[in-house]
């Protein structure tokens, strides 16, 4: 069996101070070059890079824990999502290895359960509805489970992203971000302004295909977003991704940092890729970066079997 998932870029967190009682509340898009997993019933070989056969050990003990498996599986990672690079690999691999196993153990278990099992959606369930549904997706924050979907539609084919992942520091694996994601911080105040620019801003623009009114929002959004968690990560965005923000703020329709980075990404239309990557790249050899730049395709669909 083959599983590809997508990949997903955050575009944040609502209310981190859980001013209404519901905690977070993400949004974000799904991407074409995700995960493809080969799992195969029957022997005990994981062949994959280390973060990533951790993740597939971790997955297989817990569902043999949970639902009483006791097969053996073969399990090989075809093509990888760069790990703690703000792309939502953890959640994506975690889901594609679950759902071959429960299809193949004839457990017929949805998604939002698998990834309860797993403990996924502890703070945003956009990478979970991402595996599921593709598209943009917003959650409704974590109220006592995994944060419910509440707005899922499809982001527009000519529409893109501008990939930016510079080699810089990694950003925090789920252990390391614990501390921050388990404190008590955060604004009721900031979280209903970016509340108003999700509801009467972001989602209009999209409905209504107005690339320029989403970036606006967008980009609004994630600074607001960034304000936040400015006291865990040093300003409204990771200072050493300034330069490459300032320049995608300038040549994109919105920009922002993805989850704790070091991807960034603008908002663009789709045939302007090659002539903004030219671009990006004199620019960051200007300032000696090195730096993957890549095509963010809008992906409308979730996981496929094949």
């Amino acid at each position: 069996m083959i599983i590809e998932t997508p990949k997903r870029v955050h575009f944040g967190l609502i209310d981190p101070s859980a001013s209404l009682g519901r905690r977070f509340g993400g949004l974000g898009v799904a991407l074409e070059g995700g995960y493809v997993v080969r799992v195969e019933r029957d022997g005990e070989a994981i062949k994959a890079e280390k973060d990533d056969r951790e993740t597939i050990g971790t997955v297989l003990r817990t569902l043999r824990e949970t639902f009483g498996i006791e097969g053996s599986y073969s399990i090989e990672v075809l093509r990888g999502i760069p790990r703690h690079v703000g792309l939502g690999s953890t959640t994506q691999l975690s889901l594609a290895v679950a759902k071959a196993v429960s299809i193949f153990e004839g457990l017929n278990l949805g998604t939002v359960e698998l990834a309860r099992a797993l403990g996924r959606g502890r703070d945003s369930g956009v990478g979970i509805y991402a595996f599921e549904f593709g598209g943009f997706v917003v959650d409704g924050g974590i109220g006592g489970g995994v944060p419910p979907l509440i707005v899922r539609h499809e982001f527009p084919e000519d529409w893109a992203l501008i990939l930016v992942t510079p080699e810089l520091r990694a950003g925090p694996n789920e252990i390391e971000e614990r501390s921050a994601m388990d404190s008590s911080f955060g604004s009721a105040e900031i979280a209903a302004r970016i509340s108003h620019r999700v509801l009467l801003g972001l989602l209009p623009a999209l409905v209504e295909r107005d690339i320029e009114s989403f970036g606006a929002h967008l980009t609004a959004i994630q600074r607001l977003v960034g304000r936040q968690f400015s006291r865990f990560q040093g300003g409204e965005f990771r200072p050493d991704l300034g330069a490459i923000l300032n320049f995608l703020e300038e040549r994109t329709y919105g920009c922002g940092q993805s989850s704790w980075g070091p991807t960034v990404y603008g908002l663009i239309r789709r045939g302007d890729f090659e002539g903004i990557k030219g671009e990006a790249e004199d620019y960051l050899r200007e300032l000696g970066l090195r730096a993957r730049i890549e095509l963010g395709i809008p992906r409308n669909r979730g996981f496929s079997v094949g």
